[in-house]
């Protein structure tokens, strides 16, 4: 059986949450863009692409399938770790998961969000998550000690590498040397990659699975929101493919989400559809790798950060209190 020099009594899955039915997409994007300087029309806009899917995201149904494989993994290396689940935006809600890891007796628990990279919103946003949760939970509420980042962790890369791989065996072999690969990663503000490492991590990333793959890479983004007077990262990748086009030779391109690690609807939407849709009407073949999910090498490394972290051996990895800072915004005119 596996000995924890600093034993936990259950793992915390955080994530962001999505509507699993129609009448719970605007509900649950209220949540999400409370507070935020996000136009009507482009919640709307976005509330549009959920119900294009029946108004269910997969995101739920995905970390359901995560904390499976997790718990199968950490059964077969004889970890005892009960898994919780609480997310930012939607049922199971944060503070409802807290009190009821404190209803169960649960004093020491490891959190586990669902991001591979360091930023405001998938980082330290987590970190007030957990203690905004804690303090409504009150003075008895569970320690909760978050897992760092990981977007360079060997697991991580391999699995996103063979997800790459995959992708390039789709493509003819007469054109397969010819073929693009895109990165691409969620846009954020300019003035909040200012304040993380998102940009170094996801470019160290990619770098590290393109000589995986030994082929080069771009990285691009997707599914910007903000109002279009703020400058947020580029390129599109719409735009970026329409440039390729326009600059001649682009018969096929791969497509990697690598700052995703599930096929959740921005995925699904901004790629699948938006992106697959202008590769048809300009005569390009896309090829899209899947996000690492529950790919036996991600669900490894995950296991190995959970025992590394219990037998405290990563403190070198722990985020800076002052990390990922959110960025303060100017002052009205």
């Amino acid at each position: 059986m596996t000995l924890l020099r600093q034993p936990y009594d259950a793992l915390l899955l955080l994530s962001f949450g999505g509507p699993e039915q129609p009448d719970d997409v605007i509900p649950f994007l209220d949540n999400v863009l409370r507070g935020k300087n996000v136009p009507r029309e482009r919640m709307l806009e976005v509330a549009g692409h959920y119900q294009h899917f029946g108004g269910k995201s997969p995101i739920n149904d995905q970390n359901r399938a995560l904390i499976a494989a997790l718990e199968s993994e950490l059964s077969a290396h004889s970890c005892r770790l009960p898994i919780y689940w609480g997310n930012r935006n939607w049922h199971p809600l944060l503070a409802d998961t807290v009190r009821q890891m404190q209803a169960d007796g649960v004093r020491k628990v490891l959190a586990l969000a669902t991001s591979a990279f360091g930023s405001y919103s998938g980082c330290r946003q987590y970190r007030e998550d957990i203690e905004r949760a804690r303090a409504a939970a009150g003075p008895d509420a569970p320690e909760i000690h978050k897992l760092p980042p990981f977007h360079s962790r060997a697991g991580f890369i391999a699995a996103m590498a063979d997800r790459v791989r995959t992708a390039l065996q789709a493509i003819p072999e007469d054109r397969r040397a010819a073929a693009t690969l895109l990165y691409t990663a969620h846009s954020v503000p300019l003035s909040m990659a200012q304040t993380s490492p998102y940009v170094d991590q996801l470019q160290e990333a990619c770098r590290l699975v393109s000589q995986a793959v030994d082929r080069p890479g771009t990285l691009v983004y997707q599914s910007r929101s903000g109002p279009p007077s703020q400058p947020w990262l580029e390129p599109d990748v719409c735009a970026h493919i329409r440039e390729l086009h326009a600059a001649g030779g682009l018969t096929d391109v791969v497509v990697a989400p690598i700052g995703f690690l599930s096929d959740h609807m921005e995925v699904v939407y901004d790629l699948d559809t938006e992106a697959a849709e202008l590769c048809r009407e300009l005569g390009i073949h896309l090829s899209r790798a899947a996000t690492v999910g529950v790919h036996p090498a991600f669900v490894s490394m995950l296991r190995e950060m959970i025992l590394e972290r219990a037998d405290g051996h990563m403190a070198a990895e722990e985020c800076r209190p002052d990390c990922c800072a959110l960025p303060t915004r100017p002052a009205r005119q």
